[in-house]
């Protein structure tokens, strides 16, 4: 530990750590938003996946509101996503109720600073306290706050952390604003897609329309996971959410075999898919059950047409709206295959494809600053908490 940091149980940093209030929340409802696992994401407070359940009186849970600079950490959750933390920062006229499976921490001023510990529950070390607490059920796991409590973290001086927060926090607004850059990118070629082929769902140029079963299938060939190496092997966690592409984990899954995937066949992400994670295949390899794998078998279609056509934002508010389960929702196989799909002339398909390529090369070189720019970060982090 770092000379003039002090070993602090999370108990002592913190004058408040409780769940949130027990609130069924439904489908369709209104009122005001509570959280909810899904409300955080991505290392950011997601607003749009904020639950609802008709509360229209907040007396009842004055107690339960969210205040600027609470901590919240999921603390049930599966094993990869258990621990998550997110710095709530309030907006103007705000309230927002603290639903069940989130823990809000409120932070002794005087010892440590939220985003501080935000950063530092990102840490290998942190990680690994996590995994010792955590009690792993068939879907999910969960630590109990009593155990929470108890872990060690190496705290500085105040003007330490704030000094580690702002470095951090400067390396990460980069980050974003590359993030912004891919998604203009990511506009564009929605844009070009509506001006060469119009609403894919209202069809008002009058193409031909066929079922997504009628021009793709779900292949059924398994592969070997020991005759793939770990950047072929695709799981739900590998798909990055928001039509992000992918990124490779460092080993494969304990399991013996994977569904195999073909270039240019199209893998969806079918847990939440609200998260809209979707990849077009450059390679061939291996993938999980929780990945629907598309892959055309018609010459009708072009495999980057379809690709942006299932990347659109009306199919996946079609896949959501016919979901399965309410903690964990799927995509219905069966209802996936029978989304309407436009089939204008090939040649114009192709013309859109090319106009395409050059967008995702300019991608591409944005995508490597992020990359770069998050492999300083991550080095940061290892510097001040490893």
């Amino acid at each position: 530990m770092r000379e003039g940091w002090e070993l602090k149980k999370i108990g002592e940093c913190f004058s408040y750590i409780k769940n949130g209030a027990n609130i069924k929340q439904t489908k369709g409802a209104e009122g005001y938003p509570i959280t909810r696992i899904e409300t955080l994401s991505g290392g950011v407070f997601n607003r749009d996946r904020l639950g609802y359940a008709d509360v229209v009186d907040l007396e009842q849970y004055k107690d339960y509101i969210l205040e600027s600079g609470d901590l919240l950490v999921s603390h049930i959750n599966s094993k990869t996503y258990i621990g998550r933390t997110v710095v709530y920062e309030g907006k103007q006229g705000e309230n927002i109720i603290h639903g069940m499976n989130l823990l809000r921490l409120k932070h002794n001023r005087s010892l440590i600073n939220s985003a501080f510990l935000c950063y530092y529950t990102q840490s290998v070390s942190f990680k690994l306290d996590i995994m010792r607490i955590r009690k792993d059920a068939v879907n999910q796991s969960s630590f109990a706050i009593s155990d929470f409590k108890k872990i060690r973290i190496p705290v500085p001086v105040l003007a330490t952390q704030l000094s580690i927060v702002s470095e951090l926090d400067k390396l990460n607004e980069l980050i974003q604003i590359k993030k912004e850059q891919l998604k203009d990118y990511d506009a564009l070629a929605q844009s070009i897609f509506y001006e060469m082929f119009g609403d894919p769902v209202v069809n008002e140029k009058g193409w031909e329309v066929k079922k997504l079963g009628e021009v793709s299938i779900y292949p059924k060939e398994r592969i070997a996971i020991d005759q793939i190496c770990p950047n072929q092997y695709i799981g739900v966690e590998n798909l990055i959410k928001d039509r992000g592409g992918v990124r490779f984990s460092d080993n494969l899954p304990k399991a013996d075999v994977a569904i195999a995937y073909k270039e240019n066949d199209i893998l969806l992400g079918n847990i939440r898919p609200y998260l809209k994670k979707i990849w077009l295949a450059d390679k061939v390899g291996g993938a999980s059950g929780d990945v629907v794998i598309i892959r055309i078998k018609e010459r009708l279609i072009s495999p980057l047409f379809l690709f942006k056509l299932l990347s659109s934002d009306q199919f996946f508010e079609y896949d959501n709206n016919h979901t399965k389960g309410a903690k964990m929702p799927r995509g219905d196989r069966k209802t996936i295959a029978k989304f309407g799909v436009i089939l204008p002339p090939l040649s114009l398909q192709q013309s859109f494809a090319h106009k395409i390529e050059q967008i995702e090369r300019q991608k591409a070189e944005v995508q490597k600053t992020i990359t770069d720019l998050e492999t300083l970060l991550a080095a940061r982090m290892q510097y001040w908490f490893d």
